[in-house]
């Protein structure tokens, strides 16, 4: 049974890079609004949409039949920060700030609160347009998994199964011609997905931003698996990961985005090295954005709609500027300043990294 709310109207965007999951949590931020009577407006294209006024109301055959589906149905952008707007002029990319008119957008829009739905980058926005006047409940999404005030964010659990799945596949190519296959997978500055999904895949080498790795290392561990008649081995290296003596591996820079590093290119260096410092046939696989699409784990589809349900209770309840969070087995709430207070990065004594190492994985050093 539907009760009344002083929350009217509820505008919902999706922020920062796509993941699995982010339907569901439309879905469930939706679906219990109409049953409240509250309009709901889908924001298209993550703040972009917010600042430059487009929106469009969703009712129940909109977010129906949407739970399994990948992806957003509302758009998403990293490149849209009201605080950091890039403008283009003459070739040259100019830097401004256009909150003012997210806000008044928003207004226009007559929303009682805004459900912002990203990672650490949509985070830090929401806290800044809360502190302009803006109602804001945050739901944490992001494949790195790098949020600290919750447990787990949606979208990490989908990305981990598919390196597991091409660690799998990697491993039987690695063993019939006798190779070091290496994987370089997402993560950025956070090493949660090397090191679950390699965990999960068998990886004998994982290397993580969070642990700066030893070259010798490296090639004592594969050298050693081929002497020991183990004529091939898996390397799993997050995009983040750096040498002792070395610096990140960067892409290119894009200075429209807020951070404006593009990381990639540290799983062809490895393989490299690997290559020419101990004769070993090497090949790298680049995942990609593989580790964002498809449909979310069944984990990300129960996790997303109680987010999603939980934020909307949020909404009606008043309590704004928090973020949902999950907390054991439980859905709770925690301030966003909270939330985006440090990142969640992983420690060296973390009980996956114990239990890897237990198992004979190595992380690029001599000695843990």
């Amino acid at each position: 049974m539907s009760r009344k709310s002083k929350v009217k109207r509820v505008g919902i965007l999706t922020g920062g890079g796509d993941c699995p999951g982010l339907n569901a949590v439309i879905r469930g931020v939706t679906k219990p609004a109409l049953d409240h009577g509250i309009k709901v407006f889908g924001i298209l294209d993550g703040f972009e949409g917010l600042v430059e006024g487009k929106a469009q109301e969703l009712y129940n055959k909109d977010v129906s039949g949407i739970l399994a589906t990948g992806g957003t149905i509302l758009g998403s952008s990293n490149k849209g920060d009201p605080f950091h707007w890039p403008e283009e002029t003459d070739g040259k990319i100019k830097i401004v700030d256009r909150s003012k008119e997210a806000l008044k957008n928003y207004e226009a829009w007559e929303l009682d609160a805004l459900i912002a739905i990203g990672g650490d980058g949509t985070m830090h926005i929401s806290k800044k347009l809360s502190d302009m006047g803006m109602n804001i409940v945050g739901v944490p999404k992001t494949i790195d998994n790098d949020l600290e005030a919750t447990d787990q964010t949606f979208g990490h659990d989908s990305a981990v199964y598919v390196v597991t799945e091409a660690l799998d596949r990697l491993h039987t190519t690695a063993s019939s011609h006798h190779r070091v296959m290496v994987i370089e997978v997402m993560g950025r500055y956070a090493g949660w997905i090397a090191l679950n999904g390699g965990l999960a895949g068998g990886a004998d080498i994982i290397l993580l931003p969070e642990i700066p790795f030893e070259w010798e290392a490296i090639y004592n561990k594969v050298v050693a698996r081929n002497m020991m008649g183990k004529r091939f081995s898996i390397v799993c290296v997050a995009e983040g990961a750096k040498s002792k003596d070395g610096s990140l591996v960067m892409k290119a820079k894009d200075l429209k985005r807020t951070d404006p590093i593009q990381l990639g290119g540290i799983g062809e260096l490895v393989a490299k090295k690997i290559s020419d410092n101990t004769g070993l046939e090497t090949r790298y696989t680049v995942l990609g954005h593989l580790q964002r699409g498809g449909s979310p784990t069944p984990f990300d589809r129960i996790l997303s709609t109680k987010f999603g349900t939980q934020a909307i209770e949020l909404a009606i309840k008043g309590q704004f500027g928090r973020m949902v969070a999950l907390k054991g087995n439980e859905i709770k709430s925690v301030r966003i300043i909270d939330a985006i207070s440090k990142q969640k990065l992983v420690k060296p004594n973390d009980q996956a990294v114990l239990a890897a190492n237990a198992v004979g994985v190595s992380f690029g050093i001599e000695k843990l």
